[in-house]
């Protein structure tokens, strides 16, 4: 059963992440470091009260990859022409117009989500510079 009321706000991603189940937690996290070590130089801030991630300095909305916890996985939020490119790579998970689901119970694709970020950093500074 999903959440009632408003969705809370956090001022922080570890803010975030620190009121999210164990589960999520632990894969949310996991994700975090995973976008850092492909954009090091990513920003950290909440948008939509999710954790999301500039990739540029000071990136707008649209130059951002977010993610976020429900009751049984994560979604990534990496836009939808870094899924459109990572399909045939994406084809055994449950995606959305602009978001992957990874459930709780399966690894991360460490290796994927890594050339993705990349890629969508790239996409960004070709478009934006």
């Amino acid at each position: 059963m999903g959440m009632k009321g408003p969705m809370p706000s956090y001022d922080t991603i570890d803010d975030y992440i620190k009121n999210q189940s164990a589960e999520a937690q632990k894969i949310l996290s996991e994700l975090r470091n995973i976008i850092m070590e492909a954009a090091p130089d990513a920003t950290e801030v909440i948008n939509y009260k999710i954790p999301s991630f500039t990739l540029v300095p000071k990136g707008k909305k649209e130059q951002q990859i977010m993610m976020a916890a429900y009751a049984k996985f994560v979604s990534f939020y990496p836009f939808p022409t870094t899924l459109k490119k990572f399909s045939k790579e994406l084809k055994n998970y449950k995606l959305g117009k602009g978001t992957v689901q990874f459930p709780f119970n399966e690894p991360l694709p460490k290796e994927l989500i890594l050339k993705m970020v990349r890629f969508r950093k790239e996409e960004i500074e070709k478009t934006w510079s």
